[in-house]
């Protein structure tokens, strides 16, 4: 069904979200009230409970929307169930038979379409890409396969894998910031120039938005994996002190693992001295 002809199956309580520029968002959310949903059943012939696990929006509230007639509000997706991605169009078109536009519920460490070698970006973004090719950057999907190891680590310890994801993106965003100031830094504009088709060339700084996520994931996949280890844990307890606080030295131990395991042996004194940064805090 065209689009002006399923919309005036719903009464609509506003406009659909816009960037500054013309067009509607690519993560436009809808909610629907009790009569709505039925609405959307029946159309689509999918019975409501199994609409509820599809849609992870389909059984959420609005204020704006009462019972009565089936009823419509717009909103974002990352105000109603999380941050959202474009899918892979390639990937869409084996499962329904053509290769259309779709917008998926998908957290950062899930954009790796391994299949077809893409880094599938934001759809919050005012900005015309889809997706990343990562084909020259295979080291991009062996850390999204990595990243099932340490949810299983995660699992074993305790821990929530979004936090554990959350913080190690936080370390390396900082180290993100502070790379253009470090000579000895090499993997990530080579992978950067690969990532933007073979270089960035004149537009850089574009480029170090667009393609942030997908160069530093294997980085946030190994200090995500730091964090969880148990031999590292133990050298932070013995460069901090061991029951005597004091800061990291930049010589410790865990400096110098961490710098090994994102492949950066200079890179530990520096993140340990970062006194102000997410990792030492």
């Amino acid at each position: 069904m065209e689009t002006t002809v399923l919309r005036p199956y719903w009464r609509w309580r506003n406009h659909p979200p816009r960037h500054q520029g013309p067009g509607e968002r690519a993560d436009a959310e809808v909610l629907l009230n009790a009569a709505g949903r039925q609405v959307l059943a029946q159309l689509c012939g999918v019975e409501e409970q199994v609409l509820a696990r599809a849609l992870p929006a389909f059984g959420l509230r609005d204020g704006r929307l009462q019972e009565g007639p089936p009823s419509a509000a717009w909103r974002t997706a990352a105000g109603v169930a999380g941050p959202a991605a474009f899918g892979c169009r390639l990937c869409t078109a084996r499962r329904a038979g053509a290769a259309v536009r779709v917008v998926r519920y998908l957290p950062r460490w899930d954009r790796v379409c391994v299949r077809h070698g893409r880094w599938l970006l934001d759809a919050d973004a005012d900005q015309p890409l889809e997706y990343l090719d990562l084909r020259a950057v295979p080291e991009v999907a062996a850390a999204r396969r990595r990243w099932a190891l340490v949810v299983r680590q995660a699992a074993r310890a305790g821990a929530e894998p979004e936090r554990v994801f959350a913080l190690a993106q936080a370390v390396v965003a900082r180290w993100w910031e502070q790379a253009l100031g470090w000579e000895q830094e090499s993997l990530w504009p080579q992978r950067l120039h690969r990532v933007a088709g073979g270089s960035a060339g004149g537009d850089l700084e574009r480029w170090r938005i667009v393609g942030r996520d997908a160069v530093v994931f294997p980085e946030v996949v190994a200090v995500a994996g730091a964090l969880l280890d148990p031999g590292m844990a133990e050298l932070v307890w013995k460069d901090s002190g061991a029951g005597q606080p004091r800061a990291l030295p930049a010589d410790g131990m865990f400096a110098r693992r961490l710098g090994e395991r994102v492949g950066r042996q200079w890179l530990g004194p520096l993140a340990a001295g970062d006194y102000g940064g997410p990792l030492t805090s």
